[in-house]
């Protein structure tokens, strides 16, 4: 955990980079070298060895940062010092920042459905107050994770919107909530159709925050809380892990709880559509055909496709306000999961210059995006006989480019940014336990603060 009181008797932790591991270990006493070489430290990130006094109690840690220090680099230190008060010194020449929310991150666990936890060693690390600012990133991102760590059953439309409500409510954002037949009338017929076989109501939320004046932004987060692939029903290991494919929700929410805590000078917007995509007497049907709240008539031609249905209407009544941009992150395709793997989100736009930063923005903070090309030539694939446009392609490669695709004809022309994330980290590594994730969070954060801030 982090404390930013200050503590007099934390335990200092000295940084060392790789580069200058030679010239640190110059200057050492000899049993500090002994002790070097018998855990044959290198300052490799997040290895450490630990000082003592003559009578054995601990006075220092010194730890490795490797070559490129990121958030990354002591993430895992959370979970391995021993239980104490710790701070960093002198970080003069290293990424604070970075460093401060990579031991957040590296903290964190989820124990709620725990019952026999028991008294955890508590590892704090004690933190400049200047760098209370780290809290609400590491705020934000531990709610992403939260709401996608959460099993469905406690996790379906309805517990959403309490997630979504909290947000609103903190912040003094203006909430409407569009539930069941409702949907209808609006003319949602893609949220409601996907969502009406469950017992949990389908619905729309529509945050809305900010001055007027500014530029909007609009952020659609995919909300299926779980999805059993409807008739086209998915096999049991694809099945398991679907209390996830709400990732894109949670990733949108967390990204909005993120620019209201930091006031930025937006009129933001967030939308999104929440179903379980559920098998039912009342299920839709491959060969059903749903008029789109665009006007676009779409036929099926998988019911486990679904995402791309209930984010077009949310997509089409974004673009009605003329946004500036409009961001939307989804748990997609398994296409991007075999494109760019479970730990890189997967990016689209319409727009080279914003696509660009932000891909630079999420290198500079280690949340890897990958762009990958809107290729036209594969519209085709989704020509129906029946409909204007169908919501899977007649042929099987390509499938993430294609979903982009179906979701692009909704944006009218708009710049636009789409994440097919995975929202899951398949295996834990420093600052990312296995679990939920907020891939591409942070990356956007970034290039918000920076450009919609001028």
């Amino acid at each position: 955990m982090l404390s930013f009181d200050p503590n007099p008797n934390a335990i200092p932790i000295e940084l060392v980079q790789r580069q200058q591991f030679d010239s640190w270990l110059g200057a050492q006493s000899e049993s500090t070298k002994n002790l070097v070489s018998r855990a044959a430290f290198k300052a490799s990130a997040n290895r450490f060895i630990e000082l003592a006094d003559t009578a054995g109690k601990l006075t220092r840690i010194v730890a490795g940062v490797g070559t490129n220090p990121t958030h990354e680099c002591i993430g895992a230190l959370a979970n391995t010092l021993p239980a104490g008060a710790y701070h960093l010194e002198d970080t003069r020449n290293l990424p604070t920042y970075e460093l401060t929310l990579g031991w957040g991150l590296g903290a964190y666990r989820f124990n709620d459905y725990k019952t026999n936890v028991g008294e955890q060693p508590s590892r704090t690390l004690h933190v400049d107050p200047e760098l209370r600012s780290v809290q609400d990133e590491l705020d934000a991102i531990c709610l992403v994770r939260d709401l996608i760590n959460t099993p469905a059953s406690d996790m379906m439309p309805q517990h959403l919107e309490l997630a979504v409500r909290s947000v609103a409510n903190k912040h003094g954002a203006d909430l409407e909530v569009t539930i069941d037949e409702a949907l209808l009338k609006k003319g949602y017929r893609t949220i409601y159709t996907v969502g009406q076989a469950s017992t949990s109501e389908p619905r729309l939320f529509d945050l809305r925050w900010g001055n007027p004046e500014h530029k909007k932004l609009t952020i659609v987060g995919k909300g299926v809380c779980f999805d059993s692939g409807g008739l086209n029903l998915k096999p049991g290991t694809a099945m398991r892990h679907m209390k996830k494919d709400m990732g894109g929700a949670a990733t949108a929410l967390g990204l909005a709880d993120l620019i209201m805590k930091r006031n930025l000078p937006v009129r933001l917007r967030l939308l999104i559509p929440a179903v379980e995509n559920a098998v039912s007497g009342n299920s839709y049907r491959p060969g059903d055909i749903i008029r789109t709240y665009k006007g676009l008539t779409v036929e099926i031609g998988n019911t486990d496709a679904e995402g791309r249905l209930i984010m077009c209407d949310a997509l089409a009544l974004a673009a009605e306000e003329d946004p500036a941009l409009i961001v939307d992150y989804a748990t997609l395709t398994g296409a991007a999961r075999s494109a760019v793997g479970t730990e890189i989100a997967a990016m689209f736009s319409n727009d080279d210059e914003v696509a660009n930063e932000i891909a630079a923005s999420g290198e500079k903070l280690s949340d890897p995006v990958w762009r990958l090309p809107l290729h036209r030539n594969y519209r085709q694939g989704l020509r129906s006989t029946v409909a204007d446009i169908g919501n899977i392609a007649t042929f099987s490669e390509g499938g993430a480019i294609v979903a982009a695709l179906y979701l692009e004809y909704f944006i009218e022309g708009l710049p636009w940014v789409h994440f097919d994330i995975n929202g899951y980290n398949a295996r834990s590594r420093p600052a990312h336990p296995q679990g939920g994730e907020a891939m591409g969070l942070r990356a956007t954060a970034d290039y918000i603060q920076s450009k919609f801030s001028t």
